[in-house]
């Protein structure tokens, strides 16, 4: 597998123990049995989404697929699993020439799930497939909760950016991959130089509280940023009283003052009252900046308000009201013997609360005149899409949502790795989806997912 694209930074050296201990003895226990080179197709779904959500996004794929390039046993690795005692002999060997050289095929970036979507399929040696599974939901269950938050912020502040500010209150390790997935449904900008640096998100940030702290007076630290940064900076101007931080802060920067940032108090209000007040001063270009804990209900809150801009933070990446996104790996499909070509059985639970369907399946979804998705069909048999585009009158690349991501261990496209292309082709499949999707009220999902044999 290739390595990331030009301008982004490459992810740790190996990522192979970020697994749990039980994927590495099935593959033990798994070798011994003879079954671990078996042809096998495991999927990656929701059982149902969060209640009261709509949709949930996909997102992460292109991390994920850096981290499979990364999946890889040295000697360092494979040092602590003998020590530990962790596989046999066997399984050392075994893990020490691990190489993918499965098929992956997934919904693009971006694109809405639902409920037995099958959002991710993987098509590889039974062994290969167990030890991955770990890793793929990972990556997929945490980027993609943070996108289905994302995307409804997004759709609540109508047009208006927002700043992704969460670093400092998720893993420092979490942030980064916290940042892509807002900016792939829509956010602006995040804080964190990691993500910039990483996947080329466009970072901002100017100045905390501590700044005004530290100097004899909020005038001092007003003139001693603009000093450094120019008047086009933004002032956060509620450390002591905001009235009198916006005064001194335009006094500081004349009316050129690019922002002024409130991150306490009624902030409705609290803008309003800085917007008369600018505008009184002759700041009429000075942009309000919104801050404070802010989830898509407080967005919404703000829609009459004149803010020009709003950062997020908590409830973005691990606010009370963020649920997982509840993502499962599961094995569907294998063969009795090795081979990219040997017949699949079906396999599946049965146990109560968590029964699966079984059987590899492949998706499509269906729009209806006005251009909004009107079903998405689940299928055993993928010449079923053919027939599915030829009568809705639509092509196979666009029915079809399931693209290859990975062919017999090689990334497919580099595309892959696009964020911009990532971030339109969400604008897209969200908008298919139609005006009550975006709904922040508790609802029923969007679409419907219907399973033909």
């Amino acid at each position: 597998m290739t390595g990331p694209g030009p301008g982004i930074s490459p992810p740790p050296a190996s990522s192979a123990l970020l697994t749990d201990h039980y994927e590495l003895t099935m593959v033990d226990t798994a070798l011994r049995s003879g079954v671990a080179e078996n042809r096998a197709v495991f999927e990656v779904f929701a059982r149902r989404l969060p209640a009261g959500r709509r949709f949930g996004i996909v997102a992460g794929l292109g991390r994920l697929v850096d981290e499979l390039a990364a999946y890889r046993f040295g000697s360092a690795e494979l040092d602590h699993l003998a020590r530990h005692r962790v596989v046999s002999e066997a399984g050392l060997d075994w893990l020490a020439a691990y190489r993918f050289s499965g098929t992956v095929l997934a919904y693009a970036e971006g694109e809405p799930y639902f409920a037995r979507s099958p959002l991710l399929t993987i098509d590889a040696p039974l062994a290969q497939g167990l030890v991955l599974e770990t890793l793929v939901l990972s990556v997929l269950n945490h980027d993609s909760a943070v996108a289905a938050a994302g995307a409804r912020m997004v759709a609540a502040a109508a047009g208006r950016p927002l700043i992704e500010a969460g670093s400092r209150r998720t893993h420092e390790r979490a942030a980064p991959a916290a940042a892509r997935a807002a900016y792939l449904v829509g956010f602006a900008a995040t804080s964190n130089l990691e993500a910039g640096r990483r996947f080329d998100v466009p970072t901002g940030g100017t100045a905390a509280h501590a700044l005004v702290l530290a100097h004899p007076d909020e005038a001092t630290a007003f003139a001693a940023q603009v000093d450094a940064l120019g008047a086009a900076t933004t002032l956060l101007v509620d450390t002591y009283d905001i009235e009198v931080g916006i005064r001194r802060a335009v006094a500081a920067a004349g009316p050129g003052l690019g922002a002024v940032r409130i991150d306490s108090g009624d902030l409705a209000a609290e803008a309003r009252r800085a917007r008369a007040l600018l505008d009184e001063l002759g700041a009429r270009g000075t942009a309000v900046v919104i801050s404070g804990d802010l989830d898509e209900h407080g967005i919404a809150a703000l829609a009459g308000a004149p803010v020009d801009r709003m950062l997020v933070g908590t409830e973005l990446v691990m606010g009370s009201g963020h649920p997982t996104a509840g993502l499962v790996y599961k094995l569907v499909a294998v063969a009795e013997e090795p081979g990219i070509d040997a017949p699949l059985r079906a396999v599946a639970k049965r146990s109560a609360g968590k029964a699966d369907p079984g059987g590899r399946t492949f998706a499509a979804r269906v729009l209806g005149p006005d251009g909004h998705a009107r079903v998405e069909v689940v299928v055993g048999d993928p010449a079923r899409l053919d027939e599915l585009a030829e009568r809705s009158g639509m092509g196979p690349d666009r029915v079809r949502l399931l693209q290859d991501v990975v062919v017999e261990g090689g990334v497919a496209t580099g595309a892959l790795r696009d964020l911009e292309r990532a971030r339109s082709h969400h604008r897209r499949a969200l908008a298919e989806l139609g005006p009550p999707a975006l709904d922040l009220a508790p609802g029923e999902a969007a679409l419907t997912v219907t399973r033909l044999g």
